[in-house]
């Protein structure tokens, strides 16, 4: 075996290190032989894990087997052994409006720890990773970052929505039309692959190309495309490259390339969430990562992209405008040229010669869909820590600064419950509290009650404020991850009916009309809302969760 070739396996070989001495070799060896390995395999070529999430409860992930197969069809043709394995992979859309959702931000840890666990278990040399959606592609972000061994991601990429289909179909954004007909038109899978607006699915994935992670317009490619399965086979070539030259992800996930993604963030529109998971990958970088950045670089530049639901149009129409890498020339003044990507370019080189093939989905700077980027932090006695906003899907402009009496509740069914029986009435401020990470526990998607809310004529002047969290698809002032959490006895907790509540997004503002002298009085009083939680796993993950401000990582 040469020293290039020992090089390459200098994870896997260890699985015989000491058995060699030992003279016990036999045991390891037959396990591989009974994979079909040949010597030559076992002995002089590398192990890549194939990192699937395939599943078949994920209409974004059920199209991942077959990527899967394109990149060990790249890994093999490279001269690697590819072993693929599979990890839980949910889906959010299942979940909505039931206790299911209380699940799907804790399998973003439960994912990133069974990566690690598998791939430290077999010793493998490098991995490729496929995922789509929300919770998944950070969660695969974080393994990369915690292993740091040569790792490429694959995103599944964007599927269809039936509303394409529809004879004048003039884009995805639901609030095109009045008819609820048409409205779940823009919000039904028509293919596999990630759901088409620019949800957290998608606001992940291309992130992840943000970061350098991918290879050159992996992000946008649609699912269902020959490109996907092609970029899928490449990545698979490539992975063998970085681990000739040892590059891994805590050469190319650095503070330069996480400040890129921010940057990519707020010009795209992204999801609030990902105010939740870049600090949870920045946590596994092991770097802090201060909110106030998307304040920031909110104020100088502004949403860009125009997709839903921020916008007219669909992922796959942003691919069909030149993808991320378009956006990228337009943000190259503000970007870090400089940053390697897992194409073995720096970032800058990769986006010569790239141009933007429709400017009005992704838009001049002196033409942009917003004025300011799409998610900022808003701050006061309401929320000292912090509370998110996509404040670009506020589609009525005299929202943006609202003042209103709370109507308060202690969960989001509560809150439903309310809303169909006519109870919540306009000009009101609804807050939802107890559904933080702790208190949910499991931090859910209010999604159901901002559909519910939005699809009332008669409620198009409320606010919503709560400790859980929005999905990327939530337009009007919904502000969530309001810290403290009620559970933690954050102001949340002692907020009542009729207490006048006002929001100033302009200025990053959220308050109570209350003084610190009533607040505190309402604490000395205040008793915990609990909830009768038998799941073993949602009790582990409220015992060790941090707060939203932190990511809800799990601390230990």
């Amino acid at each position: 075996m040469s020293e290039n070739e020992l090089n390459l396996k200098k994870r896997s070989d260890t699985i015989f290190e000491v058995i060699k001495n030992t003279g016990f070799y036999y045991a390891p060896l037959g396990f591989l032989k009974g994979l079909g390995l040949d010597q030559k395999d076992i002995d002089k070529k590398p192990f890549i894990g194939v990192v699937n999430t395939w599943n078949e409860l994920n209409p974004g992930h059920k199209h991942l087997r077959g990527l899967a197969e394109a990149v060990k069809y790249g890994i093999i043709e490279a001269g690697g052994v590819p072993f693929e394995f599979c990890t839980v992979a949910p889906c959010d859309g299942w979940a909505n409006g039931n206790i299911g959702m209380r699940f799907i931000l804790p399998q973003r840890e439960i994912i990133a720890d069974s990566i690690e666990a598998m791939v430290e278990a077999h010793r493998l040399d490098a991995m490729v990773t496929l995922s789509s959606c929300d919770k998944i592609n950070p969660a695969v972000l974080m393994a990369a970052a915690r292993l740091d061994i040569p790792t490429i991601c694959v995103p599944g990429g964007p599927g269809l929505f039936n509303i394409a289909f529809t004879p004048d179909y003039k884009g995805i954004d639901q609030k095109l039309y009045e008819d609820f007909k048409r409205k779940t038109g823009c919000l039904a899978c028509a293919t596999y692959g990630a759901c088409e607006f620019m949800g957290t699915a998608n606001t992940t994935q291309c992130l992840m190309e943000a970061f350098g992670m991918t290879l050159l317009n992996a992000s946008t490619i649609p699912s269902f495309t020959r490109d996907k399965y092609m970029i899928a086979r490449d990545s698979g070539k490539q992975i063998m490259e970085l681990l000739k030259k040892n590059v891994t992800p805590s050469q190319i996930m650095t503070e330069k390339s996480l400040e890129n993604a921010v940057i990519v963030d707020v010009a795209i529109g992204g999801s609030t969430n990902s105010a939740l998971h870049l600090p949870a990958i920045a946590n596994e970088m092991g770097l802090d990562f201060d909110l106030n950045v998307f304040n920031e670089y909110s104020k100088k530049i502004p949403m860009i992209v125009n997709v839903s639901p921020s916008g007219d149009y669909g992922v796959v129409d942003l691919y069909k405008a030149g993808g991320i890498p378009a956006v990228l020339t337009k943000l190259k003044d503000f970007l870090h040229l400089d940053c390697p990507t897992v194409s073995g370019k720096t970032l800058g080189k990769t986006l010569r010669k790239i141009e933007v093939l429709d400017d009005n989905i992704i838009r001049s700077f002196d033409n942009p869909v917003f004025p300011e980027g799409g998610t900022v932090v808003l701050r006061g006695n309401l929320a000292p820590e912090c509370s998110i906003v996509k404040q670009s899907a506020v589609s009525e402009k005299n929202m943006l600064k609202f003042e209103g009496p709370a109507k308060v509740f202690n969960s989001e069914r509560e809150a439903l419950i309310a809303v169909s029986a006519h109870e919540v009435k306009n000009e009101t401020v609804v807050v939802v509290r107890y559904e933080g990470p702790k208190g949910g526990p499991g931090m859910p998607e209010l999604v159901a009650l901002t559909a519910n809310i939005m699809l009332r004529k008669d409620l198009n002047k409320v606010a919503l404020v709560t400790d859980g969290r929005f999905s990327g698809a939530t337009a009007g002032p919904c502000i969530g991850h309001v810290c403290p959490e009620a559970y933690a006895g954050g102001p949340i907790a002692i907020v009542q009916d009729g207490d006048m509540i006002k929001i100033d997004i302009p200025n990053r503002s959220i308050d109570v009309d209350l003084s610190d002298e009533e607040i505190q009085d309402r604490l000395k009083n205040w008793k915990r809302h609990e909830r009768d939680i038998k799941s073993k796993t949602l009790l582990k993950y409220r015992a060790l969760v941090s707060s939203a401000l932190e990511g809800a990582v799990l601390k230990f």
